[in-house]
This record gives structure tokens, C-alpha cells and sequence, in this order.
């Protein structure tokens, strides 16, 4: 059985933050953030967006209201752009579900951005702000969610969760052309639930994954796909993870997992969104090299996950945090409605280090190494429904400049 570490400071820390709108950072001392407005995002907006990334001086995130990645300039906050694409070029924007909208993922591929949608990957020039080429990934028309790269080996992998079979898709980054996919089918014939967040660890040469969920392991496993194996996957060719040579697999318990970031040393980190009503929300921090854990903070419930290693931090967008730190279930409900933070935690001493209020989805976070400013966007506080206590007024972009003992 797994410990429970750090989470009744957590929980205290919550209620010293409070349960509606103020701007409590977990006992750190105020930390109100700034609330920057969006192009087509207004008090009456359900906004729909997912992943964030930072580039040089710039904070991107994937925008499918507007069918756009939104750009803000990381020190003073501006929207400096909202780039779209047209024809064969186009983001989907926001279908009958996230799992046929897009954009969604987005990364950092030497000097440009890799943003995933449905049935592609689009490439997006930050030089000109333009979209510039359309890869195809699938023709199954639900998104290419999430990805990761191996700039050492120049491959790009992204996730296709919601294939009946998920997959994942190798793109060599210099040629810009589709290589190679992996497929996920567990050994007992069954295909995973699932695929989210990953990340390439050119230590142990190796891209490890959140698997949501295989028969051994219903509510997720991490995998790590040997970096060898997958490069000797022959042009074309199509091969089931449990076929590499090196594949390891780790039960994550009750987790359902979602961001993933690797942290200093060996460890890499977890985030938890049980769905299991009333299970306590964790994240997990594990040896990559033997999935050993190393800590669990009742500090999960939100979606991506990032590392600062300027400040040693991991920053989890706990859209789905609740005042009782418990899970609500599978979304937030007025039984058990959602109250949106931002959690930091210390990944040196691997424990709680702070928190924030934020606002109504809130689960996309990333920082900017430069000027430690923490960027959150949020829907409106009304819509998505289950946040009765979120007053931001609007929806927008939360930009956090904490304090040094804060967040």
C-alpha cells in the first residue's frame, strides 16, 4: 500500500486558501493573479482549450473556441497573436466532444511548434505566426491529442487516444513525415482505455507515457517504450507496444492518470484524476528507472503537469480539486463541486509547497523559466457547469508571479 504523505497539509492548506473566489496560496501569503483577456473569450464563453507550452518569450496555448493557438508575451501579459490556419490548414476547433476538436496538444520541436488535432499534427511557424504544414495521423476523425519529442533523435511521438485501438505516431522531425506508430493493445488481447500525457528522457533513452488504463492495471499504468526499440521500428511499420524489446509497464494503483513531467534525478511525476468518487486526489512522484514510489501527495485532480527546474517546482492545474481534496467522480457536480487550484509542489523534498485559487477548468498550466510567471487559462464561471464558487467574472488567462517563498 502506497503512503499518503503530505496531505493534511494539503487539506489545511485548502481551507486557508477558502472554498470561493479569493486568492490564498496555501499559507504563503496572498498571491493574486492577473486576469488577461482573450480574443473570443468573454464572461458567457464555455471555453474550450487544452495544453500550454512556453518558447523563448512567448506562452502558447491551444485554443478551440477560436480554433487558434492563443500567444501572450510571458513578461508583460499582452496577446501578441491568435494564430489560424485556412483550408487543409485549418484547426478543427470544437466538435461534439474534445475527443473530435482540436487543437490540443502543443510542443516545442526545435523552432517550431507541433500542435495535434483531429486526424493531424499541424505545424505552426512562431517566426511569422503562421500554420505552415498539415501531417496526417489517422483518418479515424478524433484527435491527435498529445506528444512528446526526442530531439536527441529527432522523432516526435503524439497520442491518438480515441482510436477503438489508441496509438501512438512517430514523425521524424527533420523530413516532417510519418515514420512509424505503436499500437496499444495489452497482452491479455485488449485495447488500452486510453492514451495521455508523454515525455522523452534522454537519460534513460526512453519515452514514457500514461497509459489510462490495460487489463493488470484498470486505472492506468505508466509505460516506458525503450528509445532503441522504437527507433528500429522499420520504415511503415506498425508494432504493438508489448513487441518492443525493453517495454516497462507500472501499475499506478487507483490514479487514472493524466500530466506527466520529469522532475530532478530519476524521478518523474504523475498526476491523479480518480474518478472513483470520494478517493483521495494524488499525484505520484516515482523512479523512472524501476517505478518505484517515491511519494504520494494528495495533491492530483488536474490535467497537465509541469516541471521548473529554475525553481524546482512541479505545477499541477487542479481543475477538479475539491475543498475535501477527494474526487468528486468523473466531472465536478453540485454535490461535489469543483474548487480550481493551482498546486505547487517541491519537487527537491517532494511535498506540498503552496497553492492558489484559479478559476472555472482550469487545467492547463505551464511557466516561463525567464520571469517565473505561471500562466493558467479559464472558461467562464458558469460554464462548463460545477464550479458554483468560481468568481473570476470572465473567461481568460490567469498569469501568477509568485512571491519566492510561494508558489
Amino acid at each position: 500500500m502506497r503512503k499518503t504523505t503530505g496531505w493534511i497539509s494539503v487539506l489545511l492548506a485548502a481551507l486557508l486558501a477558502g472554498c470561493g473566489g479569493g486568492n490564498g496560496s496555501g499559507g504563503n501569503g496572498e498571491l493574486t493573479p492577473q486576469l488577461l483577456p482573450v480574443k473570443g473569450a468573454s464572461a458567457n464563453t464555455n471555453f474550450s482549450f487544452d495544453i500550454s507550452a512556453v518558447m523563448g518569450n512567448r506562452y502558447y496555448f491551444t485554443d478551440r473556441t477560436n480554433a487558434a493557438v492563443d500567444v501572450f508575451d510571458t513578461k508583460t501579459g499582452a496577446q501578441v497573436a491568435q494564430i489560424k490556419g485556412t483550408g487543409a490548414l485549418a484547426f478543427a476547433g470544437q466538435g461534439a466532444s474534445n475527443g473530435t476538436s482540436g487543437p490540443d496538444g502543443i510542443n516545442p520541436v526545435g523552432n517550431l511548434l507541433y500542435v495535434g488535432d483531429v486526424n493531424s499534427v499541424k505545424i505552426v511557424d512562431p517566426a511569422t505566426n503562421t500554420v505552415v504544414k498539415s501531417i496526417t495521423v489517422g483518418n479515424e476523425n478524433v484527435r491527435a491529442d498529445e506528444g512528446c519529442v526526442d530531439s536527441v533523435h529527432n522523432l516526435y511521438m503524439v497520442a491518438t487516444p480515441e482510436a477503438a485501438t489508441p496509438y501512438m505516431t512517430l514523425i521524424n522531425t527533420q523530413t516532417q513525415a510519418v515514420v512509424a506508430k505503436v499500437t496499444f493493445t495489452d497482452r491479455s488481447g485488449n485495447p488500452s482505455a486510453g492514451l495521455e500525457a508523454c515525455e522523452y528522457d534522454p537519460n534513460t533513452d526512453a519515452f514514457y507515457l500514461n497509459n489510462d488504463g490495460t487489463t493488470a492495471n484498470p486505472h492506468g499504468e505508466l509505460t516506458a517504450l525503450s528509445g532503441a526499440s522504437v527507433r528500429a521500428i522499420a520504415n511503415g511499420a506498425t508494432v504493438n507496444y508489448t513487441n518492443l524489446a525493453g517495454t516497462r509497464s507500472y501499475g499506478l494503483g487507483n490514479c487514472d492518470p493524466t500530466g506527466l513531467a520529469l522532475g530532478p534525478d530519476n524521478d518523474i511525476a504523475v498526476n491523479c484524476r480518480e474518478a472513483t468518487p470520494d478517493a483521495l486526489l494524488e499525484l505520484l512522484i516515482m523512479d523512472r528507472t524501476n517505478g518505484t514510489v517515491l511519494a504520494n501527495l494528495n495533491a492530483g485532480g488536474g490535467d497537465q503537469l509541469w516541471y521548473a527546474p529554475e525553481r524546482n517546482r512541479y505545477y499541477n492545474a487542479a481543475s477538479r480539486w475539491t475543498a475535501s481534496g477527494k474526487s468528486s467522480g468523473a466531472g465536478c457536480t453540485s454535490a461535489s463541486p469543483c474548487v480550481p487550484r493551482l498546486i505547487s509542489i517541491d519537487a527537491g523534498k517532494r511535498r506540498f509547497a503552496g497553492m492558489a485559487d484559479t478559476g472555472n477548468n482550469a487545467h492547463s498550466v505551464a511557466s516561463d523559466p525567464a520571469t517565473s510567471n505561471i500562466f493558467v487559462p479559464i472558461s467562464s464561471d458558469t460554464a462548463p457547469a460545477g464550479c458554483p464558487t468560481c468568481k473570476r467574472g470572465t473567461a481568460g488567462l490567469l498569469m501568477f508571479t509568485p512571491p519566492l517563498d510561494g508558489l
